[in-house]
């Protein structure tokens, strides 16, 4: 069963218990309810709402006899019943929203001025916000559930944003990687595990949860849970921020991040975020279209119990290898070696039973894809991507098959995948 569907009968059991504990509710005070409608209130009059509000209704002293019709009025069931009934948010964007915690505060007009200079600047080439939404079409509804689940306000969601532009294989000329962009000792210190065959930087799923922790443990350590010091420190790292705390409250203030003197890129981090979140906010007002996200994840995880290449899950599952390699693009060779991970992110459509049969350890589906003995080279393959495919060595597809100008295989030449 898929997150999705999992997820779904809960909601459906949840609200058929919603909906028979107001019906039982109704069924109790039905016979009062008959008894009430007798008006509490004097009766509209024409060119008056019927709605009046029993905070500002002149109460009817007269009893009215005992053959007058009554007006009836709407029982506590009727008034209450669809207002207690809150659906939930049908797409990732509306979710974002109801998550969201900045919006409403009020900044310094200095401040504010930081957050309009962002807004305008994103205003003036909406494309790119297109673009960058787009991007993060697979990613973003799995992550505001993280989000939310922590208690963290909806902009962090919005992180990914502003560091990688939601793309999960950015890289820095820094050395930063991942919608994260983790620097290399940042990553080693919070487990992220890096190797020839994996870069935990770039796994969405384990970069995201360690972001996630490092944001809550520096607030937490550090600010007293200000979270908006605690992604200074996630820019810039806690001394720079710890030091500049300390200068602005020597200077008598209260040391928040707006009040601090800091590098440029970090006095423009919080800006730039909470301009984002504005615009998605709202977007209709700032004339930014955003693309359809369902509010459910677009992937399920599977956990295997042996190694697969993308190439196997691809042919077992039905499903483009491309797609794979796009959820999964810490697998830096294509494959999972079980020493460095042991989650596979497959399309949430795939079947469940498909699933279950990838991750059993023997599964005879996999026994029938292995790498075949040799490649018909196809145009636009090059060496470096076939080697990937069938998670072999470049350099070993170079000795088996004596290519003494790599670049230079042509189509339908045929290539040796295990030097038999």
């Amino acid at each position: 069963m898929t997150y999705r569907t999992i997820r779904q009968r809960l909601l459906l059991s949840a609200g058929s218990t919603v909906i028979m504990g107001f019906f039982m509710a109704a069924a109790a005070n039905s016979q009062a309810s008959a008894t009430d409608y007798t008006s509490t209130y004097r009766s509209a009059t024409p060119g008056e709402s019927s709605t009046t509000s029993p905070a500002t209704a002149t109460p009817d002293t007269t009893v009215q006899p005992a053959t007058a019709q009554a007006t009836p009025q709407p029982s506590t069931f009727h008034t209450h019943f669809w207002d207690a009934l809150v659906l939930e948010p049908k797409d990732a964007w509306s979710s974002l929203r109801a998550n969201f915690q900045w919006q409403e505060k009020q900044l310094s007009t200095e401040a504010q001025a930081r957050v309009d200079k962002w807004i305008e600047h994103y205003q003036a080439s909406p494309q790119n916000i297109v673009a960058i939404t787009e991007r993060a079409t697979p990613w973003l509804a799995w992550i505001n559930q993280q989000v939310k689940e922590r208690g963290l306000p909806g902009e962090i969601a919005l992180i990914p944003f502003v560091e990688s532009s939601f793309d999960p294989s950015a890289r820095s000329h820094r050395g930063a990687a991942g919608l994260w962009q983790f620097m290399p000792r940042t990553g080693d210190a919070l487990g992220l595990v890096r190797n020839g065959n994996y870069d935990g930087r770039l796994d969405v799923v384990t970069s995201t949860e360690a972001a996630l922790d490092y944001l809550e443990m520096q607030a937490d350590e550090w600010y007293q849970g200000d979270l908006m010091l605690s992604l200074a420190a996630y820019n810039a790292g806690a001394g720079t921020v710890n030091r500049a705390q300390r200068q602005a409250q020597g200077q008598g203030l209260p040391g928040e991040y707006w009040d601090l003197a800091l590098p440029n890129e970090t006095m423009q981090y919080v800006p730039k975020l909470k301009a984002i979140a504005t615009i998605i906010n709202d977007p209709e007002f700032y004339g930014i279209s955003l693309p359809e996200i369902h509010s459910d994840p677009a992937f399920a995880k599977v956990q295997l119990e042996q190694p697969v290449s993308l190439a196997q899950a691809s042919r077992l599952l039905d499903v483009s290898q491309s797609a794979l390699a796009e959820l999964n693009p810490g697998l830096l060779n294509g494959s999972i070696d079980l020493h460095s991970a042991q989650t596979l992110l497959v399309p949430e459509e795939v079947d469940t039973q498909v699933l279950a049969q990838l991750s059993q350890s023997g599964s005879s589906e996999l026994a029938t894809t292995a790498t075949p003995d040799v490649h018909r080279v196809e145009n636009g393959d090059n060496l470096s991507a076939i080697a990937a495919r069938y998670n072999l060595n470049q350099q070993d597809l170079i000795r088996w098959n004596a290519l003494t100008r790599p670049e230079s295989i042509q189509p339908g030449q045929l290539l040796s995948l295990s030097g038999r």
